[in-house]
């Protein structure tokens, strides 16, 4: 007669959710790079293919780039808003770099309620010469909402008891410092923009209280509506783009 094999009791950890609310600082400036709607419906419905009298014409808006290139929401204490999944990925890649986690685990482990978060900072406009993802790599003059200042507040919501508040506090600190947010990041390695700092949600900080105070929406209308210039460069291509609409106008 077989011996019965006795079995052990499998005993399972119940897991639950916990959440911190952190404010994020820019220490770089940060590029927003929405996409546009109007490469949006040309996605959806594909391009037509352009005319003499089109390819004749324009190319750039300047100042209709500017504006779409920024995550704009409808209500709150801001017009500009920043996209959470963006905080989230910069979190899991900082995991890359960081001893006992992996991209996987962080990405599993942390939760970002909601799509944006308001985002303080007045915006400028800015024009840079970029590199196209095309073969040939062809140079294009691309137009963008720039904040030299910013900062956010954001909630993360993670599984215990794999992490602790230290260490999403870590890894989000590790993400400000390695990864950045926005174009031209310093995970890409040829800019260092989107860089920040982590304050807790009742820190004092001067930095913080002067973008609520003084870069909310308001602030962020008037500037979308008439916007400064971020630099020397962009001054002298709207000078000349102006110069040149008036003359083909003429």
């Amino acid at each position: 007669m077989p011996i019965k094999k006795e079995t052990a009791d499998i005993t399972v950890q119940p897991l639950r959710r916990a959440s911190v609310r952190l404010r994020i600082i820019g220490t770089t400036p940060l590029f927003q790079n929405r996409m546009a709607n109007k490469v949006k419906q040309q996605l959806l419905v594909g391009g037509q293919k352009k005319g003499k009298a089109d390819r004749a014409g324009i190319k750039h808006f300047p100042l209709q780039e500017y504006r779409d290139s920024a995550e704009i929401l409808p209500g709150g204490p801001t017009a500009l808003g920043l996209r959470v999944v963006a905080v989230k990925a910069a979190m899991a890649t900082a995991a890359l770099e960081t001893p006992g986690l992996t991209k996987t685990s962080a990405q599993r482990l942390l939760f970002m309620p909601g799509d944006f978060v308001p985002l303080y900072g007045t915006p400028q406009l800015r024009m840079d010469v970029t590199r196209s993802a095309d073969i040939n790599r062809t140079p294009d003059v691309r137009t963008r909402a720039f904040l030299p200042k910013w900062g956010a507040e954001i909630e993360v919501q993670f599984i215990v008891p794999q992490l602790s508040v230290a260490s999403v506090v870590a890894l989000l600190c590790n993400a400000g410092v390695l990864i950045g947010v926005g174009d031209y990041r310093q995970e890409k390695g040829k800019g260092a923009f989107g860089s920040f700092r982590v304050l807790g949600e009742g820190d004092k900080d001067a930095e913080w209280d002067d973008l609520v105070k003084k870069h909310g929406r308001s602030a962020q209308e008037a500037a979308l509506a008439d916007p400064e210039y971020a630099d020397r460069d962009t001054i002298d291509l709207m000078e000349f783009y102006d110069s040149e609409v008036k003359r083909r106008a003429a």
